[in-house]
């Protein structure tokens, strides 16, 4: 592989770069942020305390809440005349994570996506079809940024739209297809049953922002005719998607250890976890301006793959993304906290605050319902009518469509424990 984008570098090198970054991020922080100076006063750190890797331990976690609360732009570390661009993403309550980004931090995104589809072993004869949203979130810029960057052609489509995206796939051979997993299953579907699998060209697909099952995966390589298929990691909280990807061997996911220190620890110690178990991914950007991330607890649950890749390529690796140690889920790409639905529902004086959401997958494909009571003394005869107002105001509020269904008070299981809000039955199908 040529590396244009992807630097070989040793652990060594990795090192030195990291110990540079977190100097230089701490001391950019403490100075440029009232946040972070706060904090790390009150844990007694100072900057110039850090002088080793190891000391990354003595500055505080940052979370989501703190993003929350410092709504709208919480770890703002530069005049806000320096900033050229912003995106969000859904947080705890109906306030989004808002992010700030300088023109250095959006050109090392560009760099740091580069190297994705440079990992992917794409050429700039590509012709990549981008099916992710645009907008606020970071998905659709980050892959439009990315494949300008690397030099292939971008297919800017957005999410949905099946007969455009097919039209293009036909009429323009794209050759790569960035989404969803549910939406390549949903495009290979529609591929196989227009007969179109002999008039599309693709290659290879990069998807991400879900959980998928292997079988899941396996469906939408087989109905679009791929070579390869590629798991992407990013969060807007740390620039976007393009933070690490799967390489040709399929040997975990490469993250660029270069531009942001990873730790793996244990969710309840907030100790580091043995090499190669699972622990929560707490993250700390190395050169990020507007925004810069100081141990930020981003509750994904995975673990570090010792050893060297089969591929060449010297940057380490961890495993997919096994799970969460907190409530949020992810549902067709769109990241949920049952809270979210809650404040929803907080609008409807007929109904209850009882409340519970299932979440399923039939054909490949997850669905969202969610089951809520009337409250006492309310006209059963509007129900119909309340369930659709409701899944109107979920989609509005949270991009996303649910089934849902009005119950008689009392008839959603109660527990004197926390209550279980989520019930996720879309494992292993």
């Amino acid at each position: 592989m040529d590396h244009r984008f992807i630097p070989q570098l040793t652990e060594e090198q990795i090192a030195a770069k990291q110990l540079a970054g977190l100097q230089w991020t701490a001391g950019h922080a403490y100075k440029g942020s009232p946040f972070y100076r706060e904090r790390m006063d009150r844990h007694g750190v100072r900057p110039e305390d850090i002088k080793t890797l190891d000391d990354i331990r003595k500055l505080p976690f940052t979370t989501a809440n703190h993003l929350k609360e410092g709504y709208p732009m919480p770890l703002l570390s530069v005049p806000e005349a320096d900033v050229v661009r912003i995106h969000g993403s859904s947080g705890t309550t109906g306030k989004r994570k808002i992010l700030a980004y300088t023109q250095n931090d959006i050109d090392l995104w560009k760099d740091m996506f580069a190297r994705c589809y440079e990992l992917a072993g794409l050429t700039v004869e590509d012709r990549v079809q981008i099916c992710v949203g645009y907008g606020l979130w970071t998905a659709g810029a980050g892959f439009q940024l990315g494949c300008e960057r690397f030099g292939a052609m971008a297919l800017p489509v957005g999410p949905g739209l099946l007969e455009i995206q097919l039209q293009m796939l036909t009429d323009l051979k794209s050759t790569c297809l960035c989404s969803t997993a549910s939406m390549a299953l949903l495009m290979g579907e529609e591929v196989q049953k227009q007969g179109l699998a002999d008039k599309i060209a693709l290659k290879k697909a990069i998807f991400g922002a879900e959980t998928h099952t292997p079988k899941m995966r396996k469906q939408f390589e087989e109905a679009l005719g791929l070579e390869h298929s590629f798991d992407i990691i990013g969060m807007t909280e740390l620039y976007g998607p393009g933070t690490g990807l799967e390489c040709m061997a399929h040997e975990g996911i490469h993250y660029w250890s270069d531009l942001y220190i990873m730790e793996i620890l244990d969710p309840e110690t907030l100790e580091p976890v043995a090499p190669g178990e699972v622990g929560e991914m707490v993250v700390t950007s190395l050169q990020k301006e507007g925004s810069p991330l100081i141990r930020y607890r981003t509750r994904d649950l995975t673990r570090i793959l010792p050893g060297t890749c089969s591929c060449g390529v010297t940057m380490p690796r961890i495993d997919k993304i096994l799970g969460r140690s907190d409530d949020m889920f992810i549902f067709r790409g769109v990241n949920i906290y049952p809270g979210q639905i809650g404040t929803v529902l907080e609008g409807f004086p007929e109904l209850s605050a009882e409340y519970q959401i299932s979440l399923t997958r039939r054909d490949g494909l997850d669905h969202m319902a969610v089951r809520v009571e009337h409250a006492h003394g309310a006209d059963e005869d509007t129900c119909g009518n309340l369930a659709n107002a409701v899944a109107n105001e979920i989609r509005k509020h949270i991009l996303v469509r649910s089934d849902v269904r009005i119950l008689g008070p009392g008839e959603l299981p109660r527990s004197f424990a926390k209550t279980k809000r989520v019930q996720d039955e879309r494992g292993e199908e």
